[in-house]
């Protein structure tokens, strides 16, 4: 996974929550924005959780990016 993956995943509009998968076999949802925050470099991200406990992550030990389907509005209730 490079940073311009991540860039373009964090930045889209709208939104679409996705998952990062690490080599270790860890996940990490991001439904939000505001849940994930890039260094400078982008090389470093901190995952936010709703709890308030957060990780922090190395993208050389990213493996994939899984972006979840859109949900459309007909579906909802």
């Amino acid at each position: 996974m490079t940073t311009e993956q991540l860039k373009n995943a964090h930045g889209a509009h709208p939104f679409v929550p996705f998952t990062i998968h690490m080599g270790d076999g860890r996940s990490f949802r991001v439904d939000h924005p505001e849940f994930l925050s890039r260094s400078p470099s982008g090389r470093t991200v901190i995952v936010h959780q709703p709890d308030d406990s957060f990780s922090i992550l190395d993208l050389l030990l990213m493996t994939e990016l899984e972006v979840h389907a859109a949900q459309s509005s007909r579906n909802a209730v």
